[in-house]
Protein backbone atom coordinates (compact mmCIF):
# COMPACT_ATOMS: atom_id res chain seq x y z
CA UNK A 1 0.00 0.00 0.00
CA UNK A 2 1.40 3.38 -0.53
CA UNK A 3 2.87 5.56 2.18
CA UNK A 4 1.13 9.20 2.77
CA UNK A 5 2.82 12.24 4.37
CA UNK A 6 0.60 14.51 6.17
CA UNK A 7 1.99 18.18 7.94
CA UNK A 8 0.34 19.31 11.31
CA UNK A 9 -0.14 23.25 11.40
CA UNK A 10 2.23 23.32 13.63
CA UNK A 11 4.79 22.16 11.34
CA UNK A 12 5.00 18.30 12.85
CA UNK A 13 5.06 15.79 9.62
CA UNK A 14 3.03 12.30 10.04
CA UNK A 15 3.59 9.80 7.55
CA UNK A 16 1.69 6.24 7.84
CA UNK A 17 2.11 3.31 5.58
CA UNK A 18 -0.25 0.75 5.76
CA UNK A 19 0.93 -2.86 4.98
CA UNK A 20 -1.41 -5.37 3.73
CA UNK A 21 -0.54 -9.29 5.46
CA UNK A 22 0.62 -8.07 8.85
CA UNK A 23 -1.07 -8.13 12.18
CA UNK A 24 1.38 -5.78 13.92
CA UNK A 25 2.48 -2.14 13.81
CA UNK A 26 5.31 0.28 14.21
CA UNK A 27 5.21 3.45 15.68
CA UNK A 28 7.66 5.96 16.37
CA UNK A 29 8.51 9.93 17.28
CA UNK A 30 11.94 10.72 15.34
CA UNK A 31 13.74 13.68 15.56
CA UNK A 32 15.86 15.29 13.45
CA UNK A 33 18.75 15.94 16.65
CA UNK A 34 21.07 13.88 18.11
CA UNK A 35 24.35 14.64 20.35
CA UNK A 36 26.44 16.80 17.55
CA UNK A 37 23.60 19.32 19.28
CA UNK A 38 24.34 19.35 22.62
CA UNK A 39 26.21 21.98 24.31
CA UNK A 40 29.95 21.95 24.92
CA UNK A 41 31.00 20.28 28.35
CA UNK A 42 27.66 18.76 28.23
CA UNK A 43 28.77 15.21 25.67
CA UNK A 44 26.19 12.70 26.39
CA UNK A 45 23.06 14.79 27.16
CA UNK A 46 20.98 13.94 24.21
CA UNK A 47 21.49 10.45 25.49
CA UNK A 48 20.95 11.18 28.83
CA UNK A 49 17.35 12.46 28.59
CA UNK A 50 16.68 8.91 26.47
CA UNK A 51 17.50 7.39 29.42
CA UNK A 52 15.63 9.68 31.61
CA UNK A 53 12.04 9.63 30.05
CA UNK A 54 12.04 6.08 30.74
CA UNK A 55 12.03 6.61 34.77
CA UNK A 56 8.50 8.47 34.45
CA UNK A 57 6.49 10.49 32.32
CA UNK A 58 3.30 11.41 32.14
CA UNK A 59 0.64 9.75 34.71
CA UNK A 60 2.97 6.71 35.15
CA UNK A 61 6.14 5.76 36.85
CA UNK A 62 9.25 3.62 35.52
CA UNK A 63 7.20 0.33 36.44
CA UNK A 64 3.83 1.27 35.13
CA UNK A 65 5.87 2.08 31.72
CA UNK A 66 6.82 -0.98 31.48
CA UNK A 67 3.98 -2.78 32.53
CA UNK A 68 1.47 -0.89 30.56
CA UNK A 69 3.53 -1.21 27.36
CA UNK A 70 4.13 -5.51 28.17
CA UNK A 71 0.56 -5.67 29.33
CA UNK A 72 -0.28 -5.67 25.30
CA UNK A 73 2.51 -7.63 24.02
CA UNK A 74 4.40 -4.84 23.14
CA UNK A 75 7.78 -3.18 23.14
CA UNK A 76 9.17 0.84 23.79
CA UNK A 77 12.38 1.47 22.89
CA UNK A 78 14.69 4.78 22.52
CA UNK A 79 17.66 4.95 20.88
CA UNK A 80 19.87 8.41 20.28
CA UNK A 81 22.51 8.79 16.97
CA UNK A 82 24.83 11.97 16.26
CA UNK A 83 22.48 13.34 14.42
CA UNK A 84 18.84 12.04 15.32
CA UNK A 85 16.88 10.21 18.29
CA UNK A 86 14.17 7.92 18.23
CA UNK A 87 11.63 6.84 20.55
CA UNK A 88 9.49 3.87 19.23
CA UNK A 89 7.04 1.25 19.94
CA UNK A 90 6.31 -2.41 18.42
CA UNK A 91 2.81 -3.45 19.17
CA UNK A 92 -0.26 -5.87 17.81
CA UNK A 93 -2.37 -4.52 15.87
CA UNK A 94 -5.53 -2.18 17.48
CA UNK A 95 -2.76 -0.97 20.05
CA UNK A 96 -1.80 2.44 18.00
CA UNK A 97 -3.68 4.85 20.59
CA UNK A 98 -1.79 3.41 23.75
CA UNK A 99 1.62 3.37 21.99
CA UNK A 100 1.56 6.87 20.67
CA UNK A 101 0.16 8.21 23.91
CA UNK A 102 3.33 6.27 25.73
CA UNK A 103 5.69 7.66 23.13
CA UNK A 104 4.13 10.94 23.99
CA UNK A 105 3.82 11.53 27.27
CA UNK A 106 7.92 10.18 27.18
CA UNK A 107 8.74 13.05 25.04
CA UNK A 108 6.17 16.17 26.56
CA UNK A 109 5.61 14.98 29.83
CA UNK A 110 8.98 13.75 31.44
CA UNK A 111 9.19 13.57 35.06
CA UNK A 112 13.05 14.05 35.26
CA UNK A 113 13.21 13.75 39.04
CA UNK A 114 16.68 14.47 41.02
CA UNK A 115 17.54 11.32 42.86
CA UNK A 116 16.62 9.27 39.71
CA UNK A 117 19.05 11.41 37.65
CA UNK A 118 21.89 10.35 39.90
CA UNK A 119 20.70 6.67 39.74
CA UNK A 120 20.97 6.85 35.89
CA UNK A 121 24.18 8.68 35.62
CA UNK A 122 25.56 5.54 37.10
CA UNK A 123 23.90 3.32 34.63
CA UNK A 124 25.17 5.31 31.59
CA UNK A 125 28.96 4.93 33.95
CA UNK A 126 28.36 1.54 33.36
CA UNK A 127 27.52 1.39 30.21
CA UNK A 128 30.09 3.75 29.06
CA UNK A 129 32.83 1.30 31.02
CA UNK A 130 31.45 -1.52 28.92
CA UNK A 131 31.74 0.37 25.66
CA UNK A 132 35.29 1.11 26.48
CA UNK A 133 35.89 -2.28 27.21
CA UNK A 134 34.72 -3.48 23.81
CA UNK A 135 37.79 -2.52 21.67
CA UNK A 136 35.58 -3.27 18.37
CA UNK A 137 32.55 -0.40 19.67
CA UNK A 138 35.36 2.02 20.87
CA UNK A 139 37.27 2.12 18.38
CA UNK A 140 34.64 4.05 16.28
CA UNK A 141 34.35 6.34 18.67
CA UNK A 142 38.05 7.18 18.88
CA UNK A 143 37.98 7.64 14.75
CA UNK A 144 35.16 10.19 15.08
CA UNK A 145 37.24 11.80 17.38
CA UNK A 146 40.24 11.79 15.12
CA UNK A 147 38.36 12.99 12.52
CA UNK A 148 36.61 15.54 14.07
CA UNK A 149 38.71 16.84 16.99
CA UNK A 150 37.16 19.29 19.28
CA UNK A 151 33.88 19.78 17.66
CA UNK A 152 30.25 18.01 18.37
CA UNK A 153 30.71 15.61 15.78
CA UNK A 154 33.47 14.38 17.18
CA UNK A 155 32.24 13.76 20.81
CA UNK A 156 30.85 9.88 22.05
CA UNK A 157 27.54 10.05 21.96
CA UNK A 158 27.71 8.44 25.45
CA UNK A 159 29.59 11.65 26.66
CA UNK A 160 32.46 11.04 29.12
CA UNK A 161 32.75 11.11 33.17
CA UNK A 162 33.03 14.19 33.35
CA UNK A 163 30.46 15.67 31.13
CA UNK A 164 28.14 13.10 32.48
CA UNK A 165 28.63 14.45 35.61
CA UNK A 166 27.80 18.23 34.81
CA UNK A 167 24.50 16.89 33.31
CA UNK A 168 21.55 18.28 35.63
CA UNK A 169 17.71 18.41 35.80
CA UNK A 170 17.81 22.16 34.18
CA UNK A 171 20.13 21.05 31.24
CA UNK A 172 17.61 17.69 30.69
CA UNK A 173 14.52 20.07 30.53
CA UNK A 174 16.45 22.90 28.36
CA UNK A 175 17.13 20.09 25.84
CA UNK A 176 13.54 18.57 25.73
CA UNK A 177 12.28 22.27 25.54
CA UNK A 178 14.72 23.39 22.69
CA UNK A 179 15.54 20.65 20.46
CA UNK A 180 12.26 18.34 20.34
CA UNK A 181 10.55 21.13 18.26
CA UNK A 182 7.74 20.11 15.62
CA UNK A 183 9.36 21.37 12.35
CA UNK A 184 12.17 18.51 13.47
CA UNK A 185 9.74 15.58 14.40
CA UNK A 186 8.35 13.27 12.14
CA UNK A 187 5.50 10.84 13.94
CA UNK A 188 5.94 8.05 11.64
CA UNK A 189 3.68 4.21 11.71
CA UNK A 190 3.64 1.38 9.53
CA UNK A 191 1.85 -2.42 9.56
CA UNK A 192 -1.77 -2.87 10.63
CA UNK A 193 -2.20 0.95 11.10
CA UNK A 194 -5.31 3.50 10.44
CA UNK A 195 -4.19 6.37 8.83
CA UNK A 196 -6.99 8.50 10.06
CA UNK A 197 -7.08 7.04 13.74
CA UNK A 198 -2.78 8.19 13.53
CA UNK A 199 -3.51 11.66 12.59
CA UNK A 200 -6.57 11.74 15.03
CA UNK A 201 -3.72 10.86 17.49
CA UNK A 202 -1.02 13.03 16.20
CA UNK A 203 -3.48 16.15 16.75
CA UNK A 204 -4.13 15.20 20.31
CA UNK A 205 -1.00 14.91 21.65
CA UNK A 206 1.05 16.99 19.15
CA UNK A 207 -1.34 19.26 17.67
CA UNK A 208 -0.67 21.78 20.34
CA UNK A 209 2.84 22.37 20.47
CA UNK A 210 4.46 25.67 20.14
CA UNK A 211 5.48 25.92 16.01
CA UNK A 212 9.26 26.07 15.72
CA UNK A 213 12.36 24.04 15.21
CA UNK A 214 15.54 23.27 16.67
CA UNK A 215 18.34 25.33 15.87
CA UNK A 216 21.31 24.07 13.24
CA UNK A 217 23.82 22.08 14.69
CA UNK A 218 27.22 23.33 14.27
CA UNK A 219 28.88 22.21 11.17
CA UNK A 220 31.66 19.89 10.81
CA UNK A 221 35.14 20.03 9.41
CA UNK A 222 37.35 17.11 8.12
CA UNK A 223 40.80 16.47 10.01
CA UNK A 224 43.72 14.34 9.29
CA UNK A 225 44.79 13.20 12.80
CA UNK A 226 44.90 10.00 15.05
CA UNK A 227 43.72 8.50 18.57
CA UNK A 228 45.90 5.42 20.14
CA UNK A 229 44.27 3.53 23.16
CA UNK A 230 47.37 1.42 23.91
CA UNK A 231 45.33 -0.82 26.18
CA UNK A 232 46.42 -4.63 25.48
CA UNK A 233 44.00 -6.61 24.20
CA UNK A 234 44.36 -10.22 22.27
CA UNK A 235 44.07 -8.33 18.61
CA UNK A 236 44.81 -4.67 17.40
CA UNK A 237 41.43 -3.12 16.12
CA UNK A 238 42.29 -0.47 13.68
CA UNK A 239 39.89 1.90 11.47
CA UNK A 240 40.75 4.17 9.16
CA UNK A 241 38.64 7.28 7.96
CA UNK A 242 38.77 9.29 5.04
CA UNK A 243 36.27 12.43 4.39
CA UNK A 244 33.21 11.06 2.99
CA UNK A 245 29.99 12.80 1.37
CA UNK A 246 26.84 13.91 2.84
CA UNK A 247 23.34 12.39 2.60
CA UNK A 248 22.29 14.39 0.18
CA UNK A 249 25.67 14.60 -1.84
CA UNK A 250 24.81 13.83 -5.46
CA UNK A 251 27.38 11.00 -5.43
CA UNK A 252 26.28 9.35 -2.22
CA UNK A 253 24.72 5.94 -4.42
CA UNK A 254 28.16 5.68 -6.42
CA UNK A 255 30.39 5.44 -2.81
CA UNK A 256 27.93 3.47 -1.34
CA UNK A 257 29.09 1.19 -4.71
CA UNK A 258 32.25 1.14 -4.13
CA UNK A 259 32.27 0.89 -0.45
CA UNK A 260 30.27 -2.33 -0.99
CA UNK A 261 32.79 -3.41 -3.53
CA UNK A 262 35.97 -2.79 -1.96
CA UNK A 263 34.99 -4.30 1.29
CA UNK A 264 31.42 -5.19 2.29
CA UNK A 265 30.97 -8.48 2.05
CA UNK A 266 32.61 -12.10 1.62
CA UNK A 267 33.54 -11.75 -1.95
CA UNK A 268 35.00 -7.97 -1.43
CA UNK A 269 38.49 -7.64 -1.80
CA UNK A 270 39.01 -6.64 1.49
CA UNK A 271 37.94 -9.61 2.87
CA UNK A 272 38.95 -11.79 0.00
CA UNK A 273 42.93 -10.22 0.54
CA UNK A 274 43.44 -9.68 3.97
CA UNK A 275 41.31 -12.73 5.08
CA UNK A 276 41.21 -15.56 2.71
CA UNK A 277 44.57 -14.66 0.84
CA UNK A 278 47.25 -13.95 3.73
CA UNK A 279 44.74 -14.72 6.60
CA UNK A 280 45.89 -11.10 8.28
CA UNK A 281 42.63 -10.18 10.00
CA UNK A 282 39.56 -12.45 10.97
CA UNK A 283 37.44 -9.09 10.72
CA UNK A 284 37.83 -6.65 8.12
CA UNK A 285 35.48 -4.02 6.28
CA UNK A 286 34.45 -0.87 4.53
CA UNK A 287 31.76 1.43 5.35
CA UNK A 288 30.48 5.01 4.89
CA UNK A 289 28.32 6.73 6.98
CA UNK A 290 26.83 9.95 5.73
CA UNK A 291 25.93 13.04 7.83
CA UNK A 292 23.99 16.49 6.80
CA UNK A 293 27.07 18.10 5.86
CA UNK A 294 29.94 15.43 5.57
CA UNK A 295 30.47 12.06 6.45
CA UNK A 296 32.84 9.35 6.75
CA UNK A 297 34.38 6.40 4.28
CA UNK A 298 36.04 3.67 6.86
CA UNK A 299 37.69 0.39 7.12
CA UNK A 300 37.62 -1.28 10.73
CA UNK A 301 40.21 -4.54 10.71
CA UNK A 302 40.96 -6.40 13.61
CA UNK A 303 44.41 -8.64 13.36
CA UNK A 304 47.20 -10.13 15.59
CA UNK A 305 49.04 -7.08 16.97
CA UNK A 306 52.65 -8.41 15.36
CA UNK A 307 50.18 -8.24 12.09
CA UNK A 308 48.49 -4.93 12.49
CA UNK A 309 50.95 -2.87 10.28
CA UNK A 310 51.03 -5.54 7.44
CA UNK A 311 47.49 -5.23 7.57
CA UNK A 312 46.77 -2.26 7.48
CA UNK A 313 49.25 -1.57 4.82
CA UNK A 314 47.81 -4.09 2.60
CA UNK A 315 44.24 -2.58 3.41
CA UNK A 316 45.50 0.98 1.92
CA UNK A 317 46.91 -1.09 -1.21
CA UNK A 318 43.67 -2.81 -1.92
CA UNK A 319 41.69 -0.04 -1.75
CA UNK A 320 43.58 2.41 -3.61
CA UNK A 321 43.61 -0.76 -6.14
CA UNK A 322 40.28 -0.64 -6.21
CA UNK A 323 39.73 3.20 -7.13
CA UNK A 324 41.45 2.42 -9.65
CA UNK A 325 40.96 -0.94 -11.40
CA UNK A 326 37.30 -1.74 -9.69
CA UNK A 327 35.84 -3.90 -12.08
CA UNK A 328 32.41 -4.08 -13.96
CA UNK A 329 31.34 -7.51 -12.25
CA UNK A 330 32.34 -5.89 -9.11
CA UNK A 331 29.94 -2.79 -9.56
CA UNK A 332 27.00 -5.22 -10.76
CA UNK A 333 27.71 -7.09 -7.64
CA UNK A 334 27.37 -4.35 -5.33
CA UNK A 335 24.54 -2.96 -7.23
CA UNK A 336 22.37 -6.28 -7.00
CA UNK A 337 23.95 -6.51 -3.13
CA UNK A 338 22.61 -2.85 -2.29
CA UNK A 339 19.30 -3.17 -3.96
CA UNK A 340 18.70 -6.32 -1.99
CA UNK A 341 20.15 -4.97 1.05
CA UNK A 342 17.52 -1.83 0.77
CA UNK A 343 14.56 -3.75 -0.22
CA UNK A 344 14.81 -7.31 2.19
CA UNK A 345 15.06 -4.38 4.96
CA UNK A 346 12.09 -2.80 4.18
CA UNK A 347 9.79 -6.42 4.90
CA UNK A 348 8.75 -5.71 8.41
CA UNK A 349 6.64 -2.29 9.99
CA UNK A 350 9.44 -1.16 11.77
CA UNK A 351 12.27 -0.94 9.06
CA UNK A 352 9.33 0.50 7.16
CA UNK A 353 8.48 2.94 9.97
CA UNK A 354 12.60 4.34 10.04
CA UNK A 355 12.61 4.58 6.74
CA UNK A 356 9.32 6.97 6.36
CA UNK A 357 10.59 8.99 8.99
CA UNK A 358 14.38 8.99 7.76
CA UNK A 359 13.59 9.62 4.34
CA UNK A 360 11.36 12.83 5.51
CA UNK A 361 13.99 14.24 7.42
CA UNK A 362 16.73 14.00 4.70
CA UNK A 363 14.77 14.56 1.81
CA UNK A 364 11.79 16.27 3.00
CA UNK A 365 9.22 13.67 1.65
CA UNK A 366 8.83 10.01 1.22
CA UNK A 367 11.33 8.66 -1.58
CA UNK A 368 9.54 5.10 -2.81
CA UNK A 369 12.31 2.87 -3.04
CA UNK A 370 12.05 2.37 -6.67
CA UNK A 371 13.61 5.91 -6.74
CA UNK A 372 16.43 4.66 -4.75
CA UNK A 373 16.16 1.57 -7.05
CA UNK A 374 16.60 3.42 -9.86
CA UNK A 375 19.34 5.98 -8.48
CA UNK A 376 21.54 2.95 -7.79
CA UNK A 377 21.03 1.31 -11.00
CA UNK A 378 22.38 4.92 -12.70
CA UNK A 379 25.41 4.53 -10.74
CA UNK A 380 28.09 3.68 -13.99
CA UNK A 381 31.65 2.10 -13.46
CA UNK A 382 33.49 5.40 -13.65
CA UNK A 383 31.38 7.02 -11.39
CA UNK A 384 31.88 4.80 -8.39
CA UNK A 385 35.69 4.66 -9.22
CA UNK A 386 35.81 8.65 -9.05
CA UNK A 387 33.78 8.13 -5.76
CA UNK A 388 36.25 6.24 -4.49
CA UNK A 389 38.99 8.06 -5.60
CA UNK A 390 37.81 11.21 -4.69
CA UNK A 391 37.76 9.58 -1.13
CA UNK A 392 40.92 8.45 -1.01
CA UNK A 393 42.62 11.15 -2.49
CA UNK A 394 42.43 13.49 0.84
CA UNK A 395 44.40 12.17 4.26
CA UNK A 396 43.00 10.05 6.56
CA UNK A 397 42.44 9.68 9.94
CA UNK A 398 43.36 6.84 12.17
CA UNK A 399 42.47 5.16 15.38
CA UNK A 400 43.83 1.89 16.90
CA UNK A 401 42.46 -0.29 20.42
CA UNK A 402 45.18 -2.95 21.85
CA UNK A 403 48.08 -1.90 21.72
CA UNK A 404 51.04 -0.26 19.81
CA UNK A 405 51.48 -0.97 15.61
CA UNK A 406 54.70 -3.17 15.59
CA UNK A 407 56.12 -0.62 12.86
CA UNK A 408 54.82 2.94 11.44
CA UNK A 409 51.90 2.31 9.75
Amino acid sequence: MTARLHRLANGLTVAVEPMDGVETLAVGLYADVGARSEPAGLGGLAHMVEHMVFKGAGTRDARAIAEDIEDVGGSLNAWTARDHTVFHARLLAGDLALGTGMIADLVRAPHFDADELEREKQVVLSELGEARDTPDDIVFDHLQAAAFPGQPLGVPVLGDEASIAAIDIAALKRWVADQYRPAGLVLAAAGKVDEDELLRLAETHFGDMVAGSAAPAAGASFSIGGKHDRRRFDQIHLALGWQGVGYRDPTVHALALFTQAAGGGMSSRLFQELREQRGLAYSVYAWAQSYADTGLFGVYCAAGREQGAEALALAEEVLARTAEGMTDTELERARVQAKAGLLMGLEGPAARCDHLARQIHVHGRIVPASETVAAIDAVALADARAAGQRALGGGRAIATVGGKLAKAA
